[in-house]
């Protein structure tokens, strides 16, 4: 086995031998992608020219399989890959020369794209990326075409042509920026002709591909060019004095742990605001050694001004990140907050200015202008999406580009890509048509919402309910296990997303579970701060906790547990909403509250004294909390009758001592599913719909009132009891 220092060797002999052809180039897809030193998320492909029997012909016939439009090498799987006749697409070469007007960035080079649908082998769906001709043009049977940093940074370097060539030697051939298509398919195939040695071309600010004959070969050859380039970035890198004169050395020191942290909670939901003017933003933030190293340097606001060269790295982090000359030392927090105020104000006329420069006739509209990647010394860097997992990603993609300047910078001289070329790779209408093809955002994508309460019952029903609409979840409870066991069952489901473990990026999927105690003020301005340093702030809260204390056989209820009802059914909730509307004016954002009453407020019957009384003051307090804390949020409220299943409220000995009451006929040794049963359709019976309630119909109230389905509903208590005609109002 080959023994790499800056990659992993993942080859398996023995598990490829059982793979067929295709297969193999999956698994070799996969190995490559699953090390983020040899290509980022999303980046890269891979290829393999196999012999298939054409399915119209019977005969032998060559078909390129590779990696399609969109996915990660990481996760690909054989859907993933196109297929494609081989034989025509090098035909498609005579069709690109009989256009009059050819050449980059012409409708000729575009309409090729097109042109890949009629090659296609088998019927097969998946749509070709616009690298296709790369791989189709070079003879190797197996191609690889990676962005490692090592790589890119030589790329990225001023000589990046003579640097090749020093490091390289003949082994690898240069050619310089073109944006990827079928003239730099020919550019490659003709570079390939007049060195019929190269197995490798190094692309100028973008990457390198690499090829050969067998697979594994192909594999072990891109691994090692990726090992000697960082190998000589490393040692230039140490020559200059290594950490300690990084990015012409500190200029900053970094901020204690605890400081960041808080630092970053109150500064995160108010720039959150002022990043989602035009649409929504979710928050990650990195501030382990490495950022800091650089956001803390001498030369980052040169570098961040410079923006990235990759154009995988700046369709993610956009043209250049918004670095804040903050000094972490000196300054205060109302210091940070103008010279970012004023620095979002300034990357905005930039962004315009870009664009104005930049576009055509056609040029799609410009998009938003805020920036997707955030600098503070001291602190680190936040990066945005519009989930959690595309922030991560960007993150992980200006980390990759951090990495590239530093090792550009060692043995060179960092260069971006020209704003120009930078423009119509963002703005290509490739892109842009793949952008619309794209599925609608779900309808409660880029919004948090807390659920208190998530652990069991209707809360968690309620998290799973709003997840299912692209919501990101933050699950609540008194009880931490319960609430990560809830969002662990969410992200089970709907997967972490992609992005970097171990990376010093903050990482979650779409919930996290946290603990909180709604009766203690403390507790909860806690857990929303740690709900601002995972997401960047939130937009909405239920609330739907609360506590069921019967009263005894004489009717009477001990003063603590009446005080206790009281604490968690009203004073907690008010706790809430008073601690979250502080978070709401600061993001400026409108949001909704949705707090959890009851039928039995409007109903009055024996033996829920505390409870029933506690629901009709939170009742009054959803009245209340709409005034205080309009127009900026709205509050509502949702009011069940009975739910026995599923909710915690309905443990086995108070089911028994409900049917007892009710004289509904049970056997001590019944299953507690079949009691749960038996009192659930009693409470049903009682309806005008004789459906038993369940925690999946409140959960549907709860969607109804955090979306914008009733965009002009505050201070209104929805009931969902099945048609309890007692609880009618009157």
């Amino acid at each position: 086995m080959p023994d790499f220092k800056h990659v992993n060797y993942s080859w398996d002999d023995s598990h490829a031998a059982t793979l067929d052809a295709v297969d193999r180039l999956v698994y070799r897809s996969n190995i490559l992608g699953a090390d983020q030193r040899v290509t980022n998320t999303g980046g890269g492909n891979t290829s393999s020219k196999i012999v298939e029997t054409d399915p119209l012909t019977g005969k032998d016939v060559e078909v390129l399989w590779v990696k399609g439009s969109g996915g990660d090498l990481r996760t690909s799987k054989r859907e993933n890959f196109s297929s494609l006749y081989q034989d025509k697409l090098i035909a498609l070469q005579d069709v690109y020369a009989a256009k009059p007007e050819k050449g980059l960035k012409t409708a000729a080079e575009d309409e090729m794209v097109a042109m890949y649908f009629h090659t296609t082998f088998n019927l097969n769906p998946r749509a070709s990326s616009i690298d296709t001709p790369l791989h189709s043009f070079l003879t190797g049977k197996h191609v690889d075409h990676m962005h490692p940093n090592a790589i890119i940074a030589i790329a990225a370097s001023k000589n990046c042509e003579a640097l090749t060539k020093e490091i390289f030697g003949g082994e690898m051939a240069y050619v310089p920026w073109m944006r990827p298509g079928f003239e730099l398919g020919l550019a490659m195939q003709e570079i390939e002709k007049q060195n019929p040695g190269v197995k490798a071309i190094m692309m100028g600010q973008h990457g390198f591909i690499s090829w050969d004959d067998d697979d594994k070969v192909c594999y072990t050859r891109t691994l090692e060019f990726i090992e000697k380039a960082a190998e000589y970035i490393e040692a230039k890198y140490e020559g200059k004095g290594g950490d300690a004169a990084a990015f012409g050395g500190a200029k900053y020191e970094t901020l204690p742990e605890e400081q960041r942290r808080a630092t970053f909670a109150q500064i995160l939901p108010w720039l959150r605001g002022r990043v989602s003017q035009f649409k929504r933003f979710i928050g990650t933030i990195q501030d382990d050694e490495k950022i800091l190293r650089f956001v803390n340097s001498n030369d980052a606001p040169r570098l961040a001004e410079l923006g990235t060269s990759c154009p995988d790295h700046f369709l993610r982090t956009k043209i250049k990140p918004l670095y804040v000359d903050w000094n972490p030392q000196t300054e205060d927090l109302d210091a940070l907050k103008a010279k970012l105020e004023a620095g979002l104000e300034q990357y905005r006329k930039d962004y315009a200015t870009y664009y104005e420069n930049c576009k055509h006739d056609n040029s799609p509209a410009m998009r938003d202008p805020n920036p997707t990647v955030v600098l503070i010394p001291g602190l680190g860097m936040i990066a945005w999406g519009k989930d959690k997992s595309e922030s991560r990603v960007t993150a992980e993609f200006y980390n990759c580009a951090v990495e590239v300047m530093r090792g550009a910078e060692a043995i060179d001289e960092y260069i971006s890509l020209p704003q120009q070329e930078a423009f119509d790779i963002e703005y290509w209408l490739l892109e842009e048509a793949k952008l619309q093809r794209m599925p609608a955002e779900k309808e409660l994508a880029r919004q948090i919402v807390v659920v208190v309460g998530a652990g069991s019952g209707i809360g968690k029903e309620t998290a799973h309910r709003l997840v299912k609409d692209g919501a990101q979840i933050v699950c609540v409870d008194l009880n931490e296990e319960a609430a990560q066991a809830t969002a662990k069952e969410i992200t089970d489901k709907y997967g972490l997303g992609i992005g970097v473990a171990g990376s010093g990026i903050s990482g979650c999927g779409p919930a996290i579970g946290l603990a909180a105690n709604i009766t203690d003020r403390e507790s909860i301005r806690a857990m929303l701060d740690q709900v601002a340093l995972a997401f960047g702030g939130f937009d909405h809260i239920c609330v739907t906790a609360g506590i069921f204390v019967p009263s005894d056989t004489t009717g009477h209820i001990p003063d603590d547990k009446w005080g206790l009802t009281f604490s968690i059914n009203v004073t907690g909730s008010y706790f809430v909403a008073d601690e979250a509307a502080k978070t709401w004016r600061e993001q400026g954002l409108r949001g909704n509250l949705v707090l959890t009453t009851s039928a039995n407020a409007a109903v009055a019957k024996k033996g829920s004294l505390a409870y029933d009384t506690s629901k009709a003051a939170a009742n009054h307090l959803v009245r209340e909390l709409a005034i205080e804390l309009s127009p900026l949020v709205r509050v509502n409220g949702v009011a069940p009758a009975t739910v026995v299943k599923g909710s915690a409220m309905f443990p086995r000995d108070r089911v028994i001592g409900s049917l007892a009451k009710y004289d509904i006929p049970y056997s001590d040794d019944e299953e507690t599913e079949s009691l749960v049963g038996k009192l659930a359709q009693f409470y049903a019976d009682r309806t005008l719909t004789k459906s038993p309630i369940t925690p999946a119909d409140q959960a549907e109230a709860y969607f109804l009132l955090v979306s914008q389905r009733l965009s002009k509903t505050t201070g209104q208590v929805v009931t969902v009891d099945g048609g309890l005609h007692e609880a009618f109002l009157r």
